[in-house]
């Protein structure tokens, strides 16, 4: 092993460990990793960004875009209220919004199709009066099988075909994935709709009632007002008498903390207490007991219009809130908002609401003022659990779909490569004003666009250090022995692991090369490698920080960390167990 290969190794095992332990922004790591890289001149100084022109970068920008106007058609709102309606069963709404789930994933982003139904399979949970916790992970898996199919289904299908397009002089066509994609897809959203629900514990309080839905569990501030009927009572007392149950997790008096074990005191006037509660609970005491929730009064006061709302939304992974508190968001003087509860993952949470840093998968209750709650919603880079009732617009749905569906087909005949068609699909679109110059750069997500041209010239430096190609021989010597068959298994299901704890397209940059060099290493075509990546890098099943739509749904559906391998595990086994020898079958290791 060379001195250039173990500074290589060194860099991109420090990248690793930065991205297991998520203190850091996965793009901070990849752009630190870059410059570690260029500063020991593994990647040459003139060539430490043109990762930010590689097609695949853009293709994944353009994607995004597209999706955000196919989000915006209605169409696709139209399609998923007519699923949902043509059964009212448990099993009949999972298995109609799974396969619809998969299918659109294909052509959009996971996360943007997630989006989609999310509220409409709380909506429909809600109708029917079981918990969405038996139809949310199912439906988060199913949009990620769905991303299998195609090449603009996920950005690591992207980026294995632009690893194999620089190793090989060609990538892979939009359906080339979809030989194994489609049983793959098929083979795990029926493991879900048949079995998988079934092994989600029993117990997982998410909803049941109330619009749009309730989470259970809300923490939120309330205060004793001036000859309210609970001042001079007990909290026992009052839970008796307003007939509803909650927990007080802490009372503030005067500026002292009195935390637990408070049944016993005699509540004042103008006691500040911490409640834990479901959403039925708190407007209970809200209406019958004379308290008030702390944030709505100091926005009733602040804002002049009266037509307020309240709008629940979850956290998502790249939401500037993760990591910040309410106090320093300042979110009624810039959006106009109030955060009145928080439901968190069935945690306790013990500090005022303004102090807590929110997580990804946090459920808020926000009020705002009726007209711009929703618009608000979104500039907080957080994703609505309300269905949005978009009226179509012939226009607005029609151009999208024809625009893509021609720049698909462009894709499909060869016409034009990917990069191309999908981006000149984004500027048709914007030319026809269907999306605006300001809606393509809010719909990017540019964290995974920094990621990608930052590790994109790392992971050529696997290839130009020899460094995959040493890997790939200690793999062979290994494998010479062995059938390609379990190389390929060894090759799934450590990407597999690797996707489960860092970011998918992370993985695919790292193992692509590699894989590119077992093929080469051993005698055979590169491209059964290559498809074990894809499948294996978009198989995040087993934790909730796999793969964003996972940590969407954890929140809303009142899962825990554990809840993951339990549905997940299996499924990953399946799924291997079919691709070892599917994709051999579908791209024969012979040339």
């Amino acid at each position: 092993m060379t001195t250039p290969q173990l500074v290589l190794f060194g860099i991109l095992g420090a990248a690793l460990v930065l991205f297991f332990w998520g203190r850091w922004r996965v793009d901070v790591v990849a752009v630190g990793a870059l410059l570690a890289a260029v500063a020991t001149g593994l990647v040459p100084g003139s060539e430490a960004f043109y990762g930010f022109g590689h097609p695949a970068v853009m293709t994944v920008a353009a994607v995004l875009a597209i999706s955000a106007a196919l989000e915006r058609s209605g169409v696709v709102d139209l399609v998923v209220r007519r699923v949902t309606a043509a059964t009212q069963s448990r099993a009949g709404q999972t298995t109609a919004l799974s396969l619809f789930g998969g299918f659109i994933s294909g052509f959009m982003n996971n996360v943007g199709a997630l989006a989609l139904l999310l509220p409409a399979g709380i909506s429909t949970a809600r109708k029917t009066g079981y918990s969405p916790s038996l139809l949310l992970m199912p439906l988060s898996f199913a949009t990620i099988l769905g991303g299998l199919t195609t090449l603009v289904g996920t950005p690591p299908n992207i980026i294995v075909s632009g690893f194999r397009r620089d190793a090989m002089g060609r990538g892979f066509a939009l359906f080339d994935f979809a030989w194994v994609g489609v049983p793959l897809a098929a083979a795990g959203i029926a493991f879900l709709v048949l079995v998988g629900w079934r092994l989600i514990p029993r117990g997982r309080k998410a909803g049941g009632g109330g619009e749009p839905f309730e989470i259970s569990d809300y923490v939120t501030e309330m205060r004793v007002k001036e000859g309210a009927k609970v001042a001079g009572r007990t909290l026992a007392q009052v839970q008796e008498g307003a007939g509803v149950e909650f927990n007080v997790l802490q009372l503030i008096r005067n500026g002292w903390r009195y935390p637990g074990l408070l049944h016993r005191i005699t509540l004042r006037e103008g006691d500040v207490l911490l409640v834990k509660a479901d959403a039925t609970a708190i407007q209970a005491l809200v209406d019958q007991e004379g308290v008030e929730l702390v944030e709505a009064s100091k926005m009733l006061e602040e804002l002049e219009a009266a037509d307020l709302a309240v709008a629940e939304a979850v956290v998502t992974p790249l939401s500037w809130l993760a990591g910040r508190s309410p106090r320093s968001l300042r979110l009624r003087n810039l959006f106009g908002v109030n955060l009145l509860a928080l439901s968190r993952k069935g945690q306790q949470i013990r500090t005022r609401l303004r102090d807590v840093r929110l997580e990804p998968g946090d459920v808020l209750l926000l009020q705002g003022e009726a007209d711009s709650l929703g618009q608000s919603v979104s500039r907080l880079g957080c994703l609505p659990l309300a269905e949005r009732g978009l009226t179509l617009q012939p226009r607005r749905a029609l151009v999208p779909l024809a625009v893509f569906a021609a720049a698909i087909a462009a894709i499909a005949f060869g016409i034009l490569p990917a990069a191309i068609a999908l981006v000149m699909a984004v500027l048709v679109m914007v030319l026809a004003g269907v999306l605006s110059p300001a809606d393509v750069y809010e719909s990017i997500d540019w964290q995974v666009v920094v990621l990608l041209g930052a590790l994109i010239p790392v992971g050529g430096a696997l290839e130009t250090t020899g460094a995959a190609a040493w890997i790939a021989a200690r793999i062979g010597e290994l494998a010479r022995a062995l059938s390609p068959h379990l190389v390929i298994a060894a090759i799934l299901v450590v990407t597999m692991t690797l996707s489960d704890l860092m970011n998918n397209a992370a993985t695919a940059v790292v193992m692509a090369p590699i894989a590119i060099g077992v093929g080469r290493e051993l005698g055979l075509s590169p491209d059964p490698f290559l498809m074990a990546v894809a499948v294996g890098a978009s198989c995040a099943f087993l934790t909730p920080i796999g793969h964003q739509n996972n940590v969407l749904v954890m929140g809303p559906g009142g899962y825990r960390f554990g809840d993951y391998w339990r549905v997940g595990l299996p499924l990953e086994i399946l799924l291997v167990l079919l691709a070892v020898p599917l994709i051999p079958w579908a791209w024969p290791f012979t040339p």
